[in-house]
């Protein structure tokens, strides 16, 4: 079996901290994560994201298994990059810079 190529991610909550993670995965994450988050506040909470990014990653990961981790992985890495905001809310939301 050959080796999945890794993509490295950042943790925002974390700073200077990296992890190798697959990348067809994050890929597929990030590109269904970005289509699912709005562009203006308020955006959306993690357990909405959880929930409406198991439709388009169905596929990937049958019965939605792993999909908050992936989204969750994914959420932080474009957090740190600046891709995404976190509002300062309560409960906490994102969406697109």
């Amino acid at each position: 079996m050959a080796k999945s190529e890794k993509i490295e991610v950042e943790n925002v909550n974390v700073p200077g901290h990296t992890s190798n993670v697959d990348k067809t995965k994050y890929t597929v994450v990030k590109k269904a994560l970005l289509q699912i988050l709005p562009k203006k506040p308020p955006g959306l909470t993690f357990n909405e994201i959880r929930t409406e990014i198991k439709a388009p990653l169905e596929e990937l990961f049958p019965g939605g298994a792993k999909t908050g981790w992936w989204a969750k992985t994914v959420q932080l890495d474009l957090e740190a990059k600046g891709i995404i905001v976190r509002a300062d809310s309560k409960p906490l939301r994102w969406h697109k810079k």
